[in-house]
Order: C-alpha cells, then structure tokens, then sequence
C-alpha cells in the first residue's frame, strides 16, 4: 500500500507540474495575444485618424478648389463684359473672314493689301502735321459705307 502512496503521490505530484506549467504557458499565450490585440488597436487607431486627417484635408482642399474655380468663372465672364471685347471678337471675325477671302478670291488679295497700305498710311498722317487739326474741326467723310447695327430695346 506504501507503493501505492508513492506512485499516487509522484503522478499527483508530476500532474500538479505539468499543470502549473500549463498554466504559466496558458497565461503568456494570453499576455501576448492581449498585447498583440492592444498594438493592433492602436495601430487601426492612428490609422483611421490619418485618414480622417487626410480626407478632412481633402474636402477642405476640394471645396477651396471649387471657390476658386466658381471666381475665375465670374471672372471670365466679367471680362468678355468689359467695353471693347466684342468689338475685338468682331474684329477676330473679320480677319478670319479676310484671310479666307485672300486666300480664295485671287484677284481680291491684291486689291486688299492696296487698300490697306493706304488706308494705314493715311490713319498715320492723323497723328502727323496739319491733318489732326483739321480733322478736329471739321469732320472728312470717307468713301467707305458704314454698317450700323440697329439695338431694337
């Protein structure tokens, strides 16, 4: 009976061992796991801050974007208001008209050029000499026809 206290004792004893290191094991596992678990937290953390930082800047920058973008609008449209820009698109009209005739119309080219040598040369007598004076007090009718449009209001 003595031999069987012993061995019962001794497999209770080695029992008792392997359950204490179980145990020790057990408990490192879940230290591990929870400060595993606590770094991924953190890491998801500063993660989802970042990206909210980023798309907060992101908006912010998209709607500065869309202000300015709404400025130049009304600034483009305010200067094709301004006094003279449709008089200088009409001008870009009829110097795509022009070229085209010159192009096209052999004989036309020709008279063209004439007819503008004379026409700059006399606009720069305007500025030169007795011309400007009188011109100032007397109008000079040209041979010119001038197309005027009519604002029906």
């Amino acid at each position: 009976m003595e031999q069987l206290l012993i061995g019962l004792g001794s497999g209770l004893l080695v029992a008792l061992i392997v359950f204490m290191i179980m145990t020790i094991k057990l408990n490192n596992v879940k230290s591990n796991a929870k400060a595993e678990t606590s770094k991924l937290k953190s890491m998801i953390t500063d993660r989802m801050e970042i990206e909210s930082e980023g798309v907060s800047k992101l908006k912010s920058e998209n709607e500065k974007l869309r202000k300015e973008n709404e400025n130049l609008r009304i600034s483009i449209q305010t200067y094709a208001q301004k006094p003279g820009r449709k008089e200088l698109q009409r001008l870009q009209v009829y110097q795509t008209a022009v070229d085209r005739l010159i192009i096209n119309s052999p004989g036309f080219g020709a008279a063209w050029q004439a007819a503008l040598k004379d026409s700059e040369a006399e606009f720069e007598k305007t500025y030169i000499g007795v011309q400007p004076f009188i011109r100032k007090l007397i109008p000079m009718k040209t041979d010119a026809t001038v197309i005027k449009e009519i604002d029906e209001s």
